[in-house]
């Protein structure tokens, strides 16, 4: 046999030469799969315990569309930093984010970002009333609103009738 000829009778059909690059790169991708870290990752997750999921901090922004203005805590003791401005509405609820029971007789408020605690002073922009509320809850979750006061904070300045007033606030504490 010459050699034309023994080249023509080793030369692979286009039909098995597709076939054998498709193995090729399946077995690729096989081998790609177990060597990915991912299988590490989920072992890795597996060992950490709840509590260190539940020590994480309450991240509320995630739900809004877009950002909220932070407040910033005062300084030097006594010093009121101004936080922000918007819309207060005021609502009743039977338990709190923190854990309280709701009291509508306390002067307590509801703010997306302010640690639990937090002294606000509530101040209603058109009248110049003000209330000094202490952050025990998370909200409010509707759109250009900054803070949901109880109702008793909503009768000490006088926004029961209206249901929203705008309002500026204040760190106090």
């Amino acid at each position: 046999m010459s050699c034309i000829a023994r080249a023509e009778t080793a030369r692979i059909s286009p039909a098995a030469a597709s076939r054998l690059l498709l193995a090729i790169i399946a077995a690729a991708s096989l081998a790609a799969c177990a060597q990915s870290p991912v299988g590490r990752q989920k072992a890795d997750l597996a060992g950490t315990s709840r509590q260190a999921a539940v020590e994480r901090p309450h991240r509320v922004a995630a739900l809004h569309p877009r950002p909220i203005s932070r407040a910033r805590v005062p300084e030097a003791p006594g010093e009121a930093k101004q936080a922000s401005h918007g819309l207060a509405s005021f609502y009743s609820d039977t338990e709190t984010a923190s854990g309280e029971k709701f009291d509508r007789n306390e002067l307590t408020a509801a703010h997306p970002s302010l640690p639990f605690g937090t002294k606000l002073r509530v101040t209603d922009v058109s009248s110049g009333r003000f209330v000094t509320v202490r952050v025990n809850d998370r909200g409010p979750f509707v759109r250009g609103r900054v803070v949901d006061i109880s109702p008793s904070a909503a009768e000490a300045l006088g926004m029961v009738d209206k249901g929203i007033t705008n309002v500026r606030l204040d760190v106090v504490q």
